[in-house]
Protein backbone atom coordinates (compact mmCIF):
# COMPACT_ATOMS: atom_id res chain seq x y z
CA UNK A 1 0.00 0.00 0.00
CA UNK A 2 1.61 3.72 -0.98
CA UNK A 3 1.96 6.12 1.33
CA UNK A 4 -0.48 9.19 0.66
CA UNK A 5 1.81 12.31 -0.44
CA UNK A 6 1.40 15.01 1.71
CA UNK A 7 0.24 18.37 0.61
CA UNK A 8 2.78 20.90 -0.20
CA UNK A 9 3.77 23.88 2.42
CA UNK A 10 2.69 26.88 0.99
CA UNK A 11 5.03 30.35 2.13
CA UNK A 12 2.88 32.93 4.52
CA UNK A 13 4.60 36.16 3.97
CA UNK A 14 3.93 38.72 7.36
CA UNK A 15 4.45 42.08 6.34
CA UNK A 16 4.24 45.01 9.03
CA UNK A 17 4.69 48.43 7.62
CA UNK A 18 6.21 49.79 10.59
CA UNK A 19 5.06 53.50 10.82
CA UNK A 20 3.74 56.61 13.37
CA UNK A 21 0.75 56.55 15.89
CA UNK A 22 -2.28 57.28 13.21
CA UNK A 23 -0.86 59.20 10.42
CA UNK A 24 -4.43 59.19 8.94
CA UNK A 25 -5.57 62.03 11.91
CA UNK A 26 -3.72 64.51 9.99
CA UNK A 27 -1.75 65.72 12.95
CA UNK A 28 2.20 67.49 12.68
CA UNK A 29 3.39 65.74 15.13
CA UNK A 30 4.32 62.11 15.13
CA UNK A 31 4.48 59.90 17.58
CA UNK A 32 5.96 56.46 18.03
CA UNK A 33 3.80 54.65 21.14
CA UNK A 34 3.04 51.92 18.61
CA UNK A 35 6.35 50.53 19.06
CA UNK A 36 5.48 48.71 22.51
CA UNK A 37 2.44 46.63 21.24
CA UNK A 38 4.68 45.14 18.86
CA UNK A 39 6.00 42.40 21.25
CA UNK A 40 2.66 40.90 21.93
CA UNK A 41 2.16 40.55 17.97
CA UNK A 42 5.46 38.65 17.47
CA UNK A 43 4.83 36.41 20.24
CA UNK A 44 1.34 35.20 18.68
CA UNK A 45 3.55 34.70 14.67
CA UNK A 46 6.22 33.56 16.79
CA UNK A 47 3.40 30.73 18.76
CA UNK A 48 2.17 29.71 14.72
CA UNK A 49 5.54 29.51 13.10
CA UNK A 50 5.48 33.11 11.07
CA UNK A 51 8.26 35.24 10.99
CA UNK A 52 7.14 38.39 10.54
CA UNK A 53 9.22 41.63 7.77
CA UNK A 54 8.89 44.82 10.08
CA UNK A 55 8.93 47.24 6.90
CA UNK A 56 10.40 50.22 8.75
CA UNK A 57 10.21 53.91 8.27
CA UNK A 58 12.02 56.70 9.53
CA UNK A 59 10.24 57.97 13.06
CA UNK A 60 10.29 54.38 13.64
CA UNK A 61 13.71 53.83 13.09
CA UNK A 62 14.92 56.56 15.66
CA UNK A 63 12.51 55.33 18.56
CA UNK A 64 14.24 53.42 21.30
CA UNK A 65 11.38 51.11 21.88
CA UNK A 66 11.55 49.54 18.18
CA UNK A 67 15.27 49.80 17.96
CA UNK A 68 15.47 47.04 21.00
CA UNK A 69 12.73 44.87 19.74
CA UNK A 70 14.15 45.13 15.84
CA UNK A 71 17.62 44.04 17.16
CA UNK A 72 16.29 41.49 19.45
CA UNK A 73 14.25 39.84 16.47
CA UNK A 74 17.29 39.58 14.19
CA UNK A 75 19.24 38.34 16.82
CA UNK A 76 17.03 35.19 16.97
CA UNK A 77 16.83 35.46 13.46
CA UNK A 78 12.48 35.31 14.24
CA UNK A 79 11.97 38.05 11.61
CA UNK A 80 13.38 40.44 9.58
CA UNK A 81 13.99 44.35 8.87
CA UNK A 82 13.25 46.13 5.68
CA UNK A 83 12.49 49.89 4.34
CA UNK A 84 9.44 51.34 4.32
CA UNK A 85 9.48 55.30 3.37
CA UNK A 86 7.32 58.29 4.00
CA UNK A 87 8.63 60.72 2.04
CA UNK A 88 6.95 63.71 3.45
CA UNK A 89 9.09 63.34 7.03
CA UNK A 90 11.71 61.24 5.23
CA UNK A 91 15.07 63.64 5.40
CA UNK A 92 16.32 65.77 3.43
CA UNK A 93 12.93 67.30 3.90
CA UNK A 94 12.39 69.57 0.85
CA UNK A 95 8.72 70.78 0.89
CA UNK A 96 6.91 70.01 -2.07
CA UNK A 97 3.62 71.17 -1.31
CA UNK A 98 2.31 74.20 1.06
CA UNK A 99 1.71 71.66 3.47
CA UNK A 100 3.30 67.94 3.31
CA UNK A 101 1.88 67.01 6.70
CA UNK A 102 -1.21 67.76 5.46
CA UNK A 103 -0.73 66.45 1.70
CA UNK A 104 1.27 62.80 2.07
CA UNK A 105 3.02 63.35 -0.99
CA UNK A 106 3.95 60.25 -2.62
CA UNK A 107 8.15 59.69 -3.04
CA UNK A 108 7.43 59.10 -7.18
CA UNK A 109 6.25 62.89 -6.75
CA UNK A 110 9.16 64.79 -5.77
CA UNK A 111 12.63 65.17 -8.04
CA UNK A 112 14.93 62.70 -8.87
CA UNK A 113 17.95 63.74 -7.30
CA UNK A 114 15.40 64.00 -3.66
CA UNK A 115 14.35 60.32 -4.59
CA UNK A 116 17.73 59.12 -4.24
CA UNK A 117 18.79 61.25 -1.47
CA UNK A 118 15.81 59.66 0.06
CA UNK A 119 16.20 55.94 -0.35
CA UNK A 120 19.84 56.33 0.60
CA UNK A 121 19.42 58.76 3.99
CA UNK A 122 16.86 55.69 4.98
CA UNK A 123 18.70 52.76 4.22
CA UNK A 124 21.87 54.08 5.86
CA UNK A 125 19.49 54.69 9.43
CA UNK A 126 18.23 51.33 9.13
CA UNK A 127 21.70 49.56 8.16
CA UNK A 128 23.34 51.74 10.96
CA UNK A 129 21.01 50.84 13.36
CA UNK A 130 20.54 47.38 13.08
CA UNK A 131 23.74 46.47 11.81
CA UNK A 132 22.34 44.33 9.00
CA UNK A 133 21.84 44.98 5.05
CA UNK A 134 18.25 46.22 4.27
CA UNK A 135 17.19 43.88 1.16
CA UNK A 136 13.76 44.75 1.26
CA UNK A 137 11.29 47.69 0.57
CA UNK A 138 7.63 48.63 0.79
CA UNK A 139 7.01 52.28 -0.94
CA UNK A 140 4.85 54.46 1.40
CA UNK A 141 1.21 55.12 0.58
CA UNK A 142 2.04 51.98 -1.73
CA UNK A 143 2.93 53.74 -4.95
CA UNK A 144 6.26 52.98 -6.93
CA UNK A 145 8.02 53.49 -10.08
CA UNK A 146 10.66 52.41 -12.77
CA UNK A 147 12.96 55.16 -11.27
CA UNK A 148 12.33 54.15 -7.45
CA UNK A 149 13.09 50.51 -8.82
CA UNK A 150 16.35 51.08 -10.31
CA UNK A 151 17.63 53.21 -7.19
CA UNK A 152 16.42 50.27 -5.07
CA UNK A 153 18.20 47.96 -7.35
CA UNK A 154 21.61 50.11 -7.24
CA UNK A 155 21.70 49.93 -3.33
CA UNK A 156 21.05 46.43 -3.45
CA UNK A 157 17.83 45.61 -2.69
CA UNK A 158 16.66 42.08 -3.50
CA UNK A 159 12.53 42.46 -2.38
CA UNK A 160 10.27 45.06 -3.14
CA UNK A 161 6.35 44.59 -1.82
CA UNK A 162 4.73 47.46 -2.94
CA UNK A 163 1.97 46.27 -5.85
CA UNK A 164 -1.34 45.95 -4.97
CA UNK A 165 -3.01 43.90 -7.78
CA UNK A 166 -6.75 44.84 -9.19
CA UNK A 167 -6.04 48.43 -7.29
CA UNK A 168 -5.69 51.63 -8.89
CA UNK A 169 -4.13 54.55 -6.13
CA UNK A 170 -4.76 57.05 -8.88
CA UNK A 171 -7.26 59.02 -7.01
CA UNK A 172 -5.32 58.88 -4.21
CA UNK A 173 -3.63 61.96 -4.30
CA UNK A 174 -0.74 62.97 -2.74
CA UNK A 175 0.76 66.07 -4.26
CA UNK A 176 -2.63 67.98 -5.40
CA UNK A 177 -0.62 69.54 -8.45
CA UNK A 178 0.35 65.63 -9.92
CA UNK A 179 -1.59 62.98 -10.71
CA UNK A 180 -2.00 60.60 -8.00
CA UNK A 181 -0.62 57.42 -7.19
CA UNK A 182 0.03 54.12 -9.12
CA UNK A 183 -2.57 52.44 -10.65
CA UNK A 184 -1.88 48.56 -10.29
CA UNK A 185 -5.46 47.19 -12.30
CA UNK A 186 -3.07 45.29 -14.47
CA UNK A 187 0.34 43.81 -12.97
CA UNK A 188 0.81 40.39 -12.15
CA UNK A 189 -0.10 38.73 -9.37
CA UNK A 190 2.33 36.54 -8.75
CA UNK A 191 6.12 36.95 -7.76
CA UNK A 192 8.33 38.07 -10.52
CA UNK A 193 11.96 39.60 -11.49
CA UNK A 194 11.05 43.56 -12.02
CA UNK A 195 11.66 44.90 -15.70
CA UNK A 196 13.26 48.27 -14.32
CA UNK A 197 11.97 49.81 -17.84
CA UNK A 198 8.26 48.64 -17.17
CA UNK A 199 7.61 47.50 -13.21
CA UNK A 200 4.41 45.72 -14.95
CA UNK A 201 6.86 43.76 -16.68
CA UNK A 202 8.58 40.48 -16.09
CA UNK A 203 12.79 41.30 -16.82
CA UNK A 204 15.83 39.97 -16.10
CA UNK A 205 17.10 42.58 -12.91
CA UNK A 206 17.87 41.12 -9.29
CA UNK A 207 14.66 42.95 -7.86
CA UNK A 208 11.84 39.91 -6.90
CA UNK A 209 8.38 42.17 -6.72
CA UNK A 210 6.36 39.87 -4.47
CA UNK A 211 2.50 41.54 -4.92
CA UNK A 212 0.58 41.48 -2.11
CA UNK A 213 -2.20 39.44 -1.94
CA UNK A 214 -5.11 40.82 -3.43
CA UNK A 215 -7.67 39.35 -5.70
CA UNK A 216 -11.94 39.05 -6.39
CA UNK A 217 -13.23 35.91 -4.27
CA UNK A 218 -14.61 33.50 -7.12
CA UNK A 219 -17.38 30.75 -6.58
CA UNK A 220 -16.50 27.73 -7.57
CA UNK A 221 -17.99 28.09 -10.57
CA UNK A 222 -16.14 30.99 -11.44
CA UNK A 223 -12.79 29.27 -10.34
CA UNK A 224 -13.51 26.24 -12.68
CA UNK A 225 -14.68 28.59 -15.67
CA UNK A 226 -11.31 30.65 -15.21
CA UNK A 227 -9.41 27.48 -15.54
CA UNK A 228 -10.95 26.84 -18.71
CA UNK A 229 -10.08 30.41 -20.61
CA UNK A 230 -6.71 31.48 -22.06
CA UNK A 231 -4.81 33.57 -19.51
CA UNK A 232 -5.18 37.37 -19.76
CA UNK A 233 -8.16 37.56 -22.33
CA UNK A 234 -10.78 39.78 -21.94
CA UNK A 235 -13.10 37.48 -20.70
CA UNK A 236 -10.86 36.26 -18.24
CA UNK A 237 -10.25 39.73 -16.72
CA UNK A 238 -13.54 41.06 -16.89
CA UNK A 239 -14.91 37.71 -14.87
CA UNK A 240 -11.93 38.52 -12.46
CA UNK A 241 -13.64 42.08 -11.75
CA UNK A 242 -17.26 40.22 -11.01
CA UNK A 243 -16.18 41.03 -7.47
CA UNK A 244 -14.51 43.62 -5.68
CA UNK A 245 -10.60 42.30 -4.46
CA UNK A 246 -10.14 41.27 -1.25
CA UNK A 247 -6.80 41.87 0.69
CA UNK A 248 -5.54 39.88 2.96
CA UNK A 249 -5.00 42.33 5.89
CA UNK A 250 -7.55 42.47 8.72
CA UNK A 251 -10.35 44.84 9.04
CA UNK A 252 -13.55 44.82 10.78
CA UNK A 253 -16.13 42.10 10.09
CA UNK A 254 -13.41 40.45 7.36
CA UNK A 255 -12.84 37.06 8.78
CA UNK A 256 -14.37 34.75 6.66
CA UNK A 257 -13.43 36.89 3.57
CA UNK A 258 -9.71 36.45 4.69
CA UNK A 259 -9.76 32.67 5.31
CA UNK A 260 -11.66 32.62 1.56
CA UNK A 261 -8.92 34.36 0.27
CA UNK A 262 -6.52 31.91 1.81
CA UNK A 263 -8.85 28.93 0.44
CA UNK A 264 -8.48 30.32 -2.90
CA UNK A 265 -5.18 31.08 -3.05
CA UNK A 266 -4.13 27.18 -2.31
CA UNK A 267 -7.23 26.21 -4.87
CA UNK A 268 -5.33 28.24 -7.04
CA UNK A 269 -1.75 26.78 -6.53
CA UNK A 270 -0.63 30.29 -5.44
CA UNK A 271 3.34 29.82 -4.08
CA UNK A 272 2.67 32.19 -1.56
CA UNK A 273 -0.19 34.42 0.39
CA UNK A 274 1.31 37.74 1.54
CA UNK A 275 -0.09 39.43 4.69
CA UNK A 276 -0.14 43.14 5.89
CA UNK A 277 -1.12 45.23 8.94
CA UNK A 278 0.11 49.04 10.14
CA UNK A 279 1.98 48.87 13.46
CA UNK A 280 -0.19 51.37 14.37
CA UNK A 281 -3.29 49.00 13.71
CA UNK A 282 -1.93 46.50 16.85
CA UNK A 283 -2.52 49.81 19.22
CA UNK A 284 -5.86 51.41 20.54
CA UNK A 285 -6.66 54.16 18.82
CA UNK A 286 -3.62 53.89 16.59
CA UNK A 287 -5.80 53.42 13.86
CA UNK A 288 -9.23 54.24 13.04
CA UNK A 289 -9.85 51.19 12.10
CA UNK A 290 -8.89 49.45 15.58
CA UNK A 291 -9.81 52.62 17.66
CA UNK A 292 -10.98 50.95 21.48
CA UNK A 293 -9.41 48.23 23.42
CA UNK A 294 -12.15 45.96 22.57
CA UNK A 295 -11.20 46.69 18.94
CA UNK A 296 -7.57 44.75 19.24
CA UNK A 297 -9.10 42.41 21.37
CA UNK A 298 -11.28 40.57 18.28
CA UNK A 299 -8.40 41.51 16.30
CA UNK A 300 -6.53 39.16 17.95
CA UNK A 301 -9.24 36.67 17.93
CA UNK A 302 -9.24 36.50 14.20
CA UNK A 303 -6.12 36.44 14.05
CA UNK A 304 -6.00 33.57 15.87
CA UNK A 305 -8.33 32.18 13.88
CA UNK A 306 -6.49 33.14 10.52
CA UNK A 307 -3.10 32.14 11.68
CA UNK A 308 -4.67 27.96 12.61
CA UNK A 309 -5.77 27.95 9.09
CA UNK A 310 -2.56 29.02 8.30
CA UNK A 311 -0.82 26.73 10.16
CA UNK A 312 -1.61 23.35 8.34
CA UNK A 313 -0.90 24.27 4.75
CA UNK A 314 1.88 27.29 5.15
CA UNK A 315 5.36 27.62 5.99
CA UNK A 316 6.11 31.22 7.69
CA UNK A 317 9.00 33.27 5.68
CA UNK A 318 10.84 36.89 5.89
CA UNK A 319 10.69 38.34 2.13
CA UNK A 320 14.28 37.37 2.19
CA UNK A 321 13.93 33.89 2.85
CA UNK A 322 11.36 33.58 0.28
CA UNK A 323 13.83 36.11 -2.13
CA UNK A 324 16.43 32.91 -1.08
CA UNK A 325 14.50 30.36 -1.49
CA UNK A 326 13.08 31.17 -5.03
CA UNK A 327 16.56 31.88 -6.21
CA UNK A 328 17.51 28.19 -4.90
CA UNK A 329 13.98 27.16 -6.89
CA UNK A 330 15.47 28.60 -9.84
CA UNK A 331 18.83 27.07 -9.90
CA UNK A 332 17.34 23.77 -9.10
CA UNK A 333 14.79 23.94 -12.44
CA UNK A 334 17.95 25.12 -14.31
CA UNK A 335 20.05 21.82 -12.96
CA UNK A 336 16.84 19.20 -13.36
Amino acid sequence: MGVEAQPQKLSCLITIDTEGDNLWSGSKTTTTKNAQYLPRFQILCERYGLKPTYLTNYEMALSPVFQEFGKDLIHRQAGEIGMHLHAWNNPPLSPLTSDDMKFHPYLIEYPLDVVREKITVMTDLLEETFEVKMVSHRAGRWSFNEIYAQILIEKGYHVDCSVTPFVSWKTHVGDPSQAGGTDYSQFQTEAYHIDPQNIARTGKSPLLEIPMTVAPLQNKAVYWMNKKLKKNTLLQKGMNRISPPVWFRPKKGNLMETIALIQQSLRQKKKYVQFMLHSSELMPGGSPTFPQNDDIEKLYDDLETMFGVLQERFIGMTLNEFYQNHLNSLENGIHQ
